[in-house]
């Protein structure tokens, strides 16, 4: 029995790594662990995929300058600001977000979104294996589309019609800041609607994507 038990952790902690190079395929349109969980509860749910030149260049500014801004820079892990947040820890301070988009991609496709020290250590490799696999413009098109922006809403071009009304390559530089600055609470914060703070988190990201042409050569060069 326990042979058995142990195989199937095996098998389970593998998969993700079988699947990586499926999904370098353009025609693969995978789905994240949330949607999955809609569909496993019968809930419905939005999602339109569109792939990388369908999306405005300033959303993908945006959410690289607030989500992740030395994308094109690491190999799947900030390892200073890892570093950063460990430190912190150990000292008994609060801890600031050091998540990468490719950690919160391998996140959201292969892993639950409750926070524990185990899927931490599963998220790492696994962020750095996409980032060997997968070029850098894939990887963010498959953030971009499998990323929850409020309830039921997955990926941009869903995000960018429920809140805005556009598709996703017309998006507008505020508008596009307002989603970027949704991402880190998609529950509680609504791009549409957003409160005094969001407006000012997304007047600091919107500077940003204006002076992020050195940051974003990966991905537009």
């Amino acid at each position: 029995m326990l042979v058995w038990v142990l195989a199937l952790v095996l098998m389970a902690i593998a998969l993700p790594y079988l699947l990586v190079p499926l999904y370098a395929l353009p025609q693969m349109h995978p789905v994240s662990t949330l949607m999955l969980g809609e569909i496993i509860t019968g809930r419905s749910y939005q999602r339109q995929w569109v792939t990388f030149d369908k999306i405005a260049p300033v959303l993908v500014q945006s959410v690289m300058m607030s989500e992740d801004g030395q994308y094109c820079t690491h190999s799947g892990i900030d390892w200073q600001a890892l570093n950063l947040v460990i430190d912190d820890a150990l000292e008994g301070e609060a801890t600031r977000g050091a998540s990468t988009i490719p950690m919160q991609t391998a996140k959201n496709l292969f892993l639950p979104p409750t926070r524990s020290v185990l899927r931490k250590a599963l998220e790492i490799p696994l962020a750095m294996w996409m980032d060997i696999v997968w070029s850098k413009r894939r990887l963010m098109e498959i953030y971009l589309n499998i990323a929850e922006w409020a309830p039921g809403i997955y990926g941009v071009e869903a995000a960018s019609q429920a809140y805005f009304g556009v598709p996703a390559e017309k998006l507008s530089r505020r508008q596009s800041a307002l989603l970027a600055v949704t991402l880190p609470n998609p529950i509680k914060r609504n791009a549409a609607n957003p409160s005094r703070s969001m407006n000012r988190l997304a007047g600091v990201i919107e500077k940003r994507a204006q002076q992020s042409g050195a940051y974003i050569k990966c991905l537009y060069d």
